[in-house]
């Protein structure tokens, strides 16, 4: 473990070094891959240094011990115990740290959230986990930012597509992918039944301009008027965008804005991001089998959680953790839950590299 620390901590020295070359700073596509490389690595150099702390304390403790003085020989046991446990704290942490990492971790998501099966009831239930990721985002101060939305008359969503900015982003988001099941009786039903709807969710790392080369050649754009429930988002101008990759066949359309420009951007931000999925998809057909067999595919076909309100309880079937504690979780309290998923991909991680 100790020459693998080393080597990445010499290779973010080297990277340091680069990112203040001139000839570097003036190519800033190559830059940026530096500059993320070096980022993805700052928390186990930084962790390596302090656990390499800890062991020269230890040696000098060590050293104490064996002076005439009873004093001092009590003060080095003592301190030769506490940092006896955080080098084993460190040690695991460690471990943790250097278990191979989602080179999308650290990107910034599109979500889509569909009504599925339900009609109505499945329509609010989707603009529910629309608000409770965005009171997450929130909470951990990232930046939300609606792409596409399709209405209903009720107040809720057909269809919602949104940017969610901020540090480790998809390394949070990445394990809602997959379809939601809420049970519950909705406002409409006058007999009390309980109604089982479902909303899908995806989750998509933000592309950038150098990961995904798009050549205009291959794009079809239409415009057309937007329009939208109870007449929300209409207007007269053709300002909504509906962009088809012909090499793909991947569609993406928007019309939130009154613009035409900035639906055009917002569109390609989603086109990026799908085609990215579709790449690596492709291209890592073992990391998705890898995954699935931990904490779920991913895929937006999986049922992966139930949201019970008469029991007022929430289960994630993967883990199977249950939460009585439904509405603090709609409110975007989702730490429990993603944590949970995380600490159960690293143990899988960590077993996978014992066989």
């Amino acid at each position: 473990m100790l020459s693998k620390l080393d080597a990445i901590e010499q290779r973010y020295e080297e990277l340091t070094q680069l990112l203040s070359d001139p000839e570097i700073i003036s190519d800033q596509a190559t830059w940026q891959r530096h500059a993320r490389t070096q980022s993805g690595m700052t928390e186990i150099v930084e962790t390596y240094r302090t656990y390499k702390s800890v062991l020269q304390g230890i040696e000098d403790a060590k050293s104490m011990l064996e002076e005439d003085d009873a004093e001092i020989q009590e003060m080095a046991r003592l301190e030769l115990n506490e940092l006896t446990e955080k080098r084993e704290a460190l040690e695991k942490e460690l471990k943790i740290l250097l278990l191979p990492k989602d080179p999308n971790d650290e990107k910034n998501v599109i979500m889509e959230v569909r009504a599925g099966t339900g009609g109505e009831e499945a329509a609010l239930f989707a603009g529910d986990l629309y608000r409770m990721y965005s009171r997450f985002a929130d909470a951990q101060r990232w930046k939300t930012e609606v792409l596409s939305a399709n209405y209903t008359d009720i107040g809720g969503f057909k269809e919602v597509v949104f940017l969610i900015e901020g540090q480790g982003a998809y390394s949070k988001m990445k394990f809602e992918s997959g379809v939601h099941r809420v049970q519950r009786v909705p406002s409409t039903e006058s007999s009390g039944r309980i109604h089982t709807s479902a909303a899908t969710v995806a989750v998509l790392p933000e592309a950038e301009d150098v990961e995904i080369d798009i050549n205009p050649n291959d794009l079809r754009i239409d415009v057309f008027c937007a329009s939208g429930a109870g007449g929300q988002h209409v207007n007269r101008t053709e300002s909504a965008v509906r962009i088809t990759h012909l090499p793909s066949g991947v569609v993406v359309s928007c019309q939130d804005e009154k613009s035409q420009h900035k639906n055009r951007d917002k569109a390609m931000r989603v086109l990026r991001a799908r085609l990215l999925e579709k790449a690596q998809e492709e291209a890592h057909g073992e990391v998705a089998s890898a995954r699935k067999s931990m904490v779920g595919s991913g895929d937006r076909s999986e049922r992966i959680r139930t949201y019970n309100f008469p029991q007022g309880r929430v289960t994630d079937h993967r883990i199977g953790l249950t939460l009585h504690r439904l509405e603090a979780i709609l409110e975007g309290d989702l730490e429990e839950i993603i944590d949970g998923l995380i600490t159960t991909e690293q143990a899988e991680k960590m077993k996978a590299m014992e066989n």
